[in-house]
């Protein structure tokens, strides 16, 4: 993963409610979540959703997939785990006596 984009999805889940936007659909699971079902669970009006959603969608965090009149939101869990490898693929990289660091290289 490249730093930038990082530094983007990191951003985006900087904000609380957007944080909380993602750990409601990953907790969902594959099968996501609609937008309506979304609202009602946090609370919050349609057009601070919309805001948050666009925002999530345009680093790849999550995805949108209409189904009939519903559009149901999914976490894109293969970008979750490239995000949390790349924060920990460095772990220790420079302490001499890092047991994590000795089994990476």
């Amino acid at each position: 993963m490249k730093i930038d984009d990082a530094a983007a999805r990191l951003e985006a889940l900087g904000n609380s409610t957007r944080l909380k936007i993602y750990r409601a659909l990953v907790r969902a699971g594959h099968a996501g979540m609609p937008v309506g079902r979304l609202q009602e669970r946090l609370k919050i009006p349609a057009s601070t959703l919309s805001h948050h959603v666009k925002a999530l969608v345009s680093v790849g965090l999550i995805s949108q997939v209409r189904e009939g009149t519903t559009l149901i939101c999914h976490a894109e869990y293969d970008t979750m785990r490239g995000l949390v490898d790349f924060l920990v693929a460095e772990c220790c990289a420079d302490e001499a006596e890092c047991k994590m660091a000795q089994t990476a290289a």
